[in-house]
């Protein structure tokens, strides 16, 4: 029954099916840690087990009879399950151009293997009922190894199907309440993996809020109400905003570090932030605070340096980026508006950031240490991130660099052993260094061998308290553990070791 056509199809099918799995659901789309898609894993899951079966019986096992109507169910389960899943991945989630088209692909593939897999079963079927062993050489041990590999990743979405009923964020409103009076606030990279919680925030805080955005697909994810431009331009003069944050700019940590890339990361930030100089100079209500983004990359690679926003920075292109969003950040003072230079460190959450590219291989046991490990990781939990940029808002003396970190840096391996720790996950594989430094240049010199140690003093000092000032604790909260809803008080007066 098993030709060499039918397993050519088998096959590919497997190849397709793999890199769908791995490339899309895993690395990029990363649905294990969606809680939107529990009833998509929870199908993938089905789906994935009943594929162990199909491909274990079909490499081993020579069926006839009832045992053939079941292999002829199980092909049908298949069918009915996968139009199930087209259809909540449509209602869930939108899909990327490449994720259909091997959709497509799968589809037409599944459906020749049908064609040849079908007639010999019906015809065994009215065969008496037996199941006997068969070996078709090396496919046998393919279909062995394949039926391990899909069943070990269907009790893996099965499982994570459950755990995402934890993985549910709590109430944003609750994150701006320092922010009493109702207010207009302006609010640029808003479909950013920072901007979506702070944008959900502001409006279920109350406060009304006008994002901007190029790509009026990505803000169909958030939550309304809110008012939408695609250009500054479009803000009447008569328009009353309290408040502008600007977090918009091209990613740094997406994609290598080429000319192009390097200028349109830079041309991306400054020319926002002269765009909102322009605006806030022909408003006839003026914001009273800007909120501008920028980033601990400002001080350069600084080893163990502990660094507040009194220090200096060493040259690299990061702390480049950051000069010039400054420099250009600066000329908004000239407005009148209050003008927080918010310096960024890691920022912890599921849904983006380091921590999101580094879930897939901890969960597998193939975290670690990156390069030597003693780099330091500045980071701050995305919830607490919000919080900061209210506090900054409606704290008047609150002006300039203000380092948006938590209290307890930590090194890369001290990062690792929390986030194995959190997973109940070795957390040894170490990624050697030097080849990503060959590979990757200055990207993997700045952001993944090199690092800065920062504190958030001005941010103490002000009185801000961290809910999540250790990373045992940020873990615990992101990942699904029981972490109480509180603040953790940090002394005011950060030690600096020069």
């Amino acid at each position: 029954m098993m030709s060499q056509s039918l397993w050519i199809l088998i096959a590919v099918q497997i190849a397709m099916g793999a890199f769908d799995m791995l490339y899309h659901h895993e690395l990029t789309e990363r649905l294990a840690w969606r809680p939107s898609q529990r009833k998509e894993l929870v199908l993938h899951g089905a789906r994935n087990l009943l594929y162990a079966v199909l491909f274990a019986t079909l490499g081993w096992i020579a069926v006839q009879g009832a045992w053939a109507w079941v292999l002829l169910a199980l092909l049908g389960a298949e069918v009915v399950i996968t139009l199930t899943d087209f259809v909540e991945e449509d209602l869930s989630r939108k899909l990327p151009a490449t994720e259909r088209v091997t959709h497509a692909l799968l589809a037409l593939n599944y459906g020749a293997l049908l064609i040849l897999l079908v007639p010999p079963l019906v015809a065994r079927g009215w065969q008496p009922t037996s199941a006997a062993g068969a070996f078709y050489g090396y496919w046998s041990w393919f279909a062995a190894v394949c039926a391990i590999g899909v069943a070990v990743f269907g009790v893996r979405d099965l499982m994570a199907s459950v755990r995402a009923r934890r993985l549910v964020l709590p109430p944003a409103a609750e994150l701006v309440r320092t922010l009493s009076a109702p207010r207009t606030i302006l609010v640029t990279g808003a479909t950013g993996f920072i901007g979506r919680r702070l944008t959900q925030a502001l409006t279920e805080g109350g406060h009304q809020c006008i994002i901007l955005t190029r790509d009026v697909a990505k803000a169909v994810g958030l939550r309304p109400p809110f008012g939408l431009v695609t250009s500054l331009d479009q803000i009447p003069p008569d328009t009353r905003i309290d408040a502008i944050v600007n977090l918009a700019g091209e990613p740094i940590g997406e994609g290598l570090w080429t000319k192009v890339r390097r200028r349109r990361i830079v041309e991306s930030r400054v020319e926002m932030t002269a765009g909102i100089a322009h605006l806030i100079a022909r408003l006839e209500h003026r914001p009273e605070v800007v909120v501008n983004g920028s980033a601990i990359g400002w001080y350069g690679l600084r080893g163990a340096e502990q660094l507040t926003e009194a220090d200096d920075g060493a040259p690299c292109f990061s702390r480049d980026v950051c000069i010039a969003w400054e420099k250009e950040a600066k000329k908004i003072e000239a407005t009148g508006a209050r003008l927080v230079l918010l310096r960024i460190g890691l920022v912890m959450g599921i849904e983006g950031g380091v921590l999101s590219r580094l879930l897939v291989p901890f969960e597998f046991g193939a975290g670690g240490p990156i390069g030597s490990g003693r780099q330091w990781m500045s980071w701050i939990e995305r919830d607490d991130l919000v919080r900061l940029i209210a506090h900054a808002i409606s704290t008047p003396t609150l002006e300039g660099p203000l380092n948006a970190t938590a209290p307890i840096p930590v090194t890369n391996k001290v990062f690792g052993q929390e986030l194995g720790r959190a997973l109940r996950r070795p957390s040894f594989l170490s990624l050697p260094g030097t080849p990503l430094h060959y590979l990757l240049g200055d990207f993997a010199d700045e952001l993944l061998l090199g690092g800065q140690r920062v504190l958030p003093q001005k941010a103490l000092a002000s009185g801000f308290q961290f809910r999540h000032a250790n990373l045992g604790s940020a873990f615990r909260a992101i990942l699904g553990g029981t972490e109480p809803m509180r603040a953790e008080t940090i002394p005011v007066h950060v030690t600096v070791q020069k």
